[in-house]
């Protein structure tokens, strides 16, 4: 998948109104989801992506493997992407659901791998699917 075409995709299933702002929630997911993973993995996602988005899981203070709950990610995207946290849970909800279509299920199997159980509800939801609120 192509950059343009990936900013695409989440700009129109996260209903944005612009390119800037699929970056912006782009950015702010991977970045976040990036902090949580550990031992390579986020530098594997990356290597399947465009240079430009793959770039925001390589950054050098990432990939530290973090302990922290699905609530604190969406916190962490909210305060990154600066919007509220009801938004940055919709807007990482349909970043997520084009990283899976982007990357091998494969890759995906590994990172998930690394995440607890309530990260499920964030790769299983998709954009458009239900989620139960995050407390």
């Amino acid at each position: 998948m192509k950059h343009d075409e990936f900013m695409g995709q989440v700009q129109h299933r996260a209903r944005l109104s612009s390119r800037g702002e699929a970056e912006r929630a782009t950015r702010a997911t991977l970045e976040t989801l990036a902090e949580r993973l550990a031992g390579g993995e986020a530098q594997d996602l990356a290597a399947q992506l465009p240079p430009e988005i793959g770039d925001y899981l390589r950054d050098t203070w990432s990939a530290k493997g973090e302990r922290f709950s699905l609530h604190e990610f969406f916190q962490r995207v909210s305060l990154r992407e600066r919007v509220d946290v009801q938004k940055a849970t919709f807007h990482a909800r349909a970043v997520i659901d084009v990283l899976k279509e982007a990357v091998s299920q494969g890759e995906l199997k590994d990172a998930r791998a690394q995440l607890p159980a309530d990260f499920n509800r964030l790769f299983e939801a998709g954009s458009e699917g239900k989620m139960p609120q995050v407390q």
